[in-house]
């Protein structure tokens, strides 16, 4: 199905996948482009305080899709700015890196001021921001990484910063009736850099010269201090540095989790304040960890991307982020395996759809337009239960069964399944065999699996893998009932398999091999005599 242009432009514009409903958005804020011909400015957000993770990852993917749907709906030009806020201060020791002793002196400092506790890079912010464009390469983002230390201390931000000051009053008048009664004793929108301490104070602030950016306050030592808020002296709060941003560089379209809807009416009306206009947002859930809790960068409880693209392609992951945003997922290693054959399915379905199911389709997005060919012979899940079968296996063992069950077989024929394949022995390696226990089987069972047995045993040699399947269900409606149908189907996971679900068991056999199964369900029945 070839689809021109225009058509695409038609249907994306009645679309509504979540990414083109954004990129709407955008069309109605500047229905005729920028002014002078100005890009669309899309931004992210990362805090540097701890390792990036897959919720950092993320949202820049999600704005990524966004930014190619709005490409898809207007040929205005666009760009992608991921921040670093790396003028932060440290508030605590994250649980996740080495020598915290070390960065506990160094507590209240910028991050780009801090020692790198890894050993490897200036600073610890350099450390955390280079492990994120690290991941953000990975994926070929087309972004502008920023650092707020260099907008800060190389004057890029020195304007907006008079501008803030001028508007103090006015801020504090949006902020104040915010905050607890103790944190207004002690609130200002700016926040000096000590010049003794070199830490980030969180200390009133006396506004001296707005023009020329001085400002006072008492230090650590009781002593008042003027100094210049310009050139990396000072950072802003960090719901005003985000309007001060937005106002700054022009950002046009932002995302935010949940958990910051508050933060993001408050910068919007700064935003106003200092005579800009708040970005176009899209507001997604958090990712939650297996115990329901918010993954946090300074826990570390969430994954990092090495981890899922340990077990599972990068498509995977992207197809995880694009579904249901709104919704509240927990992200762990268990929502692995389900998200392979999950985007495998979508892939395989995207040819022959329209194009108004194409653009809804979630791998359309993970894509950014056309679908790569291809489809899969086996699942993802059946690769797990084969390996998990197997035990200790090398990929060129694997490929050995998946011959009884594929025709010609091989690496080449199939390179996205070789790259599964080397997935599903880490994974299984990792997760699956320190959980199987493949349990006896009862005395009623037993006689089930002897029937199964022997209708396997008269089945042609290659039999196809629907007609194991026939079998396999006539064994058990016969032996169960029909009725009890999900009691046989458990019987063979938990008997055969080790697990307490399964794949189609039919489907299994086949890959497996006849005699190769004929022995497990003699190894079974073996167990509970």
């Amino acid at each position: 199905m070839i689809s021109t242009p225009a058509d695409l432009r038609a249907a994306a514009l009645d679309s509504k996948a979540w990414p083109f409903e954004e990129a709407r958005k955008l069309l109605k804020r500047y229905p005729d482009g920028k002014p002078a011909g100005a890009p669309i400015l899309f931004e992210t957000g990362y805090g540097p305080s701890g390792l990036p993770h897959i919720g950092t990852f993320n949202e820049v993917l999600r704005t990524t899709m966004v930014r190619n749907a709005f490409a898809a709906l207007s040929d205005a030009p666009t760009r992608l700015v991921a921040f670093s806020d790396d003028m932060d201060g440290l508030r605590k020791v994250p649980d996740n890196v080495p020598n915290g002793a070390m960065l506990a002196e160094h507590l209240g400092k910028p991050l780009s001021r801090i020692p790198d506790p890894f050993g490897t890079h200036d600073s610890f912010a350099a450390h955390n921001n280079a492990m994120l464009r690290q991941f953000l390469d990975r994926y070929g983002f087309d972004y502008q990484f920023v650092s707020a230390t260099d907008y800060y201390a190389g004057g890029r931000f020195d304007d907006a910063l008079r501008e803030v000051l001028r508007r103090y009053d006015a801020i504090q008048a949006i902020m104040l009736p915010t905050l607890r009664p103790e944190r207004r004793a002690t609130y200002s929108p700016v926040l000096p850099i000590s010049p003794a301490t070199g830490v980030v104070l969180q200390v009133p602030v006396e506004v001296v010269d707005a023009d020329a950016g001085t400002i006072a306050f008492i230090d650590e030592g009781g002593e008042r201090i003027a100094q210049s808020a310009l050139g990396g002296m000072a950072k802003l709060q960090w719901k005003v540095d985000w309007a001060m941003r937005w106002v700054a560089l022009g950002v046009d379209y932002e995302m935010a989790g949940k958990d910051l809807i508050d933060s993001v009416t408050q910068s919007g009306r700064i935003a106003r304040a200092l005579g800009g206009r708040p970005p176009e947002g899209f507001t997604y859930e958090m990712f939650l960890d297996e115990a329901g809790e918010k993954i946090s960068k300074s826990k570390g409880n969430g994954l990092s991307i090495e981890q899922w693209l340990t077990y599972g392609p990068e498509e995977s992951l992207a197809f995880f982020a694009y579904r249901e945003p709104r919704k509240a997922k927990s992200l762990h290693m268990g929502v692995i395996p389900r998200a392979v054959d999950d985007y495998w399915q979508f892939r395989a379905a995207w040819p022959d759809q329209p194009l108004k199911e194409r653009l809804g389709n979630p791998v359309h997005h993970v894509h950014a337009g056309p679908v790569p060919a291809g489809a899969l012979p086996v699942t993802f899940g059946l690769l797990l239960n084969l390996v998990g079968v197997m035990g200790e296996a090398t990929a060129e063992q694997v490929w050995g069964y998946l011959g009884n069950y594929v025709a010609d077989a091989s690496p080449k024929r199939y390179p996205e399944l070789d790259r599964l394949v080397g997935h599903a022995l880490a994974y299984a390696r990792d997760f699956v065999a320190p959980t199987l226990h493949r349990r006896a089987p009862d005395a009623r069972e037993a006689a089930a699996l002897r029937v199964l047995d022997e209708g396997l045993a008269e089945l042609p040699a290659g039999a196809a893998a629907e007609d194991v399947q026939t079998l396999v269900y006539e064994t058990g409606k016969a032996q169960f009932g029909k009725e009890q149908l999900r009691d046989w189907f458990r019987t063979l996971y938990e008997t055969l398999l080790g697990s307490s679900q399964g794949p189609r068991m039919g489907s299994f056999f086949a890959l497996y091999g006849i005699d190769n199964s004929r022995r497990l369900i003699a190894e079974a029945i073996a167990r509970g005599a």
